[in-house]
């Protein structure tokens, strides 16, 4: 089983570090300094205050690789419609795309039953780049929950987590999935096939569409978005309206919106993935995030008024920030 990790920086390097370390036909797709010390003197991964060093094969050319089994694609979800051609060499008849993106995934609608199915969203798949470069029949959909870090070039320090749930659009218990869950928990990886991987996909953004651009907007950390008063009662606003398209969708939720913004708070003085990219200067994942939840309010005629406003206002937070 050939194994791809396209976009190996922290998490994808997280997930590489553990297949390699069992003997697995792994290989990872990088770039710059991360990718040259990858190259020069292995992947490091930090782990429970342990360091282990594994000589992987690691190019930023997919045409040195060849054709894979899996494709693990972990980048930022607005950089994937731009390297669906750079991905084409991994891909052959048989190559699964396993999508472990945040946000509303591009291949939502794909075999859901419903008037819906079949609806492509702009917002996260422009001019429907991965819907027809890819096709969505290639999809493995997968919800990553660790956190973890590049220390360093060529260092990747896992914070917390390691389950990657996986799941068919339709909920079938495929062959392809129960492989690479297999494959993945053999590198003690937790990878549960979920026949309802949408609901995890919705409990996930939960969080992500409104914690993340409330940092971004005020640069809090976690703990103080989720507990003080003016704050939390933006995120949880933000995350009813969000549960209101989400239940028109056929998503059922296992938690309420309390217990879920209880669970950010627990996680304490952590920045937000949109905080640090803003910091940083990078890109920020407010369609994948925010974006598409605004556009599925629209497809389903749901008032998200709070959405709305945060959306607008962390757009012109990124064009000040001059990333947009």
């Amino acid at each position: 089983m050939k194994i791809c990790v396209f976009g190996a920086g922290a998490i994808g390097g997280y997930m590489g570090a553990k297949l390699a370390a069992v003997g697995a036909d792994v290989s990872l797709v990088a770039r710059g300094p991360h990718l040259a010390a990858m190259q020069a003197n292995g992947l490091r991964l930090i782990e429970e205050g342990v360091e282990t060093t594994q000589n992987v094969t690691a190019s930023n050319d997919a045409a040195e690789l060849g054709v894979q089994d899996y494709v693990i694609v972990t980048l930022k979800a607005h950089s994937v419609p731009g390297v669906v051609d750079a991905m084409r060499p991994l891909i052959g008849p048989d190559t699964t795309i396993v999508s472990g993106v945040n946000g509303v995934p591009w291949w939502y609608f794909y075999k859901l039953e419903g008037p819906y199915e079949g609806t492509r969203l702009e917002s996260v798949d422009p001019g429907n780049a991965q819907w027809d470069g890819f096709g969505p029949n290639r999809v493995l959909g997968c919800v990553v929950y660790p956190a973890a870090e590049v220390a360093e070039p060529g260092v990747v320090r896992h914070i917390e987590g390691n389950r990657f749930s996986l799941g068919e659009p339709t909920g079938e218990k495929t062959e392809r999935a129960l492989m690479l869950s297999k494959a993945l928990s053999e590198a003690g990886l937790k990878a549960p096939v979920r026949p309802r991987l949408r609901d995890e996909i919705w409990v996930k953004l939960w969080g992500n569409l409104s914690f993340n651009p409330i940092s971004a907007l005020t640069h809090a950390t976690l703990d103080v978005i989720c507990t003080e008063r003016g704050t939390r009662s933006v995120a949880r606003a933000m995350m009813l309206e969000a549960q209101d398209v989400a239940e028109k969708l056929g998503v059922k939720f296992p938690i309420d919106v309390e217990r879920r913004i209880d669970g950010g708070a627990a996680v304490g003085a952590h920045k937000t993935s949109m905080l640090q990219d803003l910091e940083a200067g990078r890109p920020m994942e407010i369609e994948a995030l925010v974006g598409s939840v605004a556009e599925l309010a629209r497809l389903t005629n749901t008032p998200s008024p709070t959405i709305d406003m945060v959306l607008a206002l962390v757009r012109q937070r990124a064009r000040v920030a001059g990333l947009l």
